[in-house]
């Protein structure tokens, strides 16, 4: 637990692992045991149909809930099935606690249809800033951490995203059409230009872990919802990315941005991006 004078970054110096070991023990209790043995019974709808939430989300959430929150007493869980299910609990990130966010199974369509392309989500934030960050893809047990202001790590190796290859164009992941809708769809329409190869993403988790290793150039996204992104934009600005707005300001975990929004590898190809982004289509 954090002592009464401990500060949030003397807490992670002492416990970081022990988050690590909760997410890892979620995963191994609730969503492993589930991947490619889903019941049909176990897999529900929320908005629609291209947007799936399973057992494994819920009772994953749930755990890490109470772990987390024994970690850090005082602390509060901004969670995506809690906040399905009761919308005032985002409410906290506008507070003054500590907040975990936490995104149980991202890329649920992939969990469901039996592709490892699926990952944990933590992060913890104060007072609107992510502090650190947890992504874990447990079917291919990969681990990915960061603290700002000490680096991102894949595995105990430091992430370092660098620039681009010159004069190939930027691959730049955006969000999926299933989940956009008409105006969204129309705000990406401007990154279908010259210098840039967009394609639909996956998991948002993986692939900002695929900007900060440096395998894809950019994300553009058009969705807020700060359990998808909060964890991956501390790894990408941890391994010398960054992100911008349509104003080009930071994203923020708050909310109240102009979308469409981009992270990149580096500030020049974020730039550019959002650039691009801010074009008529």
């Amino acid at each position: 637990m954090i002592e009464e004078t401990e500060t949030i970054e003397e807490f992670l110096a002492r416990r970081s692992a022990d988050v690590e070991e909760a997410v890892r023990k979620a995963a191994a209790a609730e969503i492993l045991p589930r991947f490619r043995r889903l019941a049909a019974h176990e897999v529900d709808q929320k908005s629609g149909p291209h947007d799936l939430v399973t057992d494994a989300d819920r009772l994953a959430e749930l755990r890490l809930t109470e772990d987390l929150g024994a970690l850090l007493p005082g602390s509060v869980v901004v969670g995506e099935e809690a906040v399905h299910a009761d919308p005032a609990v985002y409410e906290a990130l506008q507070g003054d606690t500590p907040v975990w966010i936490v995104d149980p199974v991202d890329g649920t369509r992939q969990f469901v249809h039996g592709d490892d392309g699926f990952c944990t989500l933590v992060a913890l934030a104060h007072r609107g800033t992510v502090i650190a960050s947890w992504t874990y893809a447990a079917a291919r047990d990969r681990f990915a951490t960061a603290v700002r202001g000490r680096g991102a790590f894949l595995d105990g190796e430091r992430l370092l995203a660098g620039p681009p290859e010159p004069g190939r164009d930027l691959v730049v992941a955006t969000s999926h059409p299933d989940y956009t809708t008409d105006e969204q769809k129309h705000a990406l329409r401007a990154l279908w230009t010259d210098g840039l190869a967009p394609r639909a993403c996956g998991s948002a988790g993986l692939e900002y872990l695929a900007v900060a290793r440096g395998e894809l150039d950019a994300v553009a996204f058009s969705w807020e919802a700060a359990w998808d992104h909060a964890a991956g934009l501390l790894l990408v600005e941890e391994a010398g990315g960054t992100h911008l707005t349509l104003t080009g300001e930071p994203f923020r975990v708050t909310g109240g941005n102009a979308l469409p929004f981009t992270a990149a590898r580096d500030a020049a190809t974020a730039r550019r991006v959002a650039e691009v982004l801010r074009t008529p289509s």
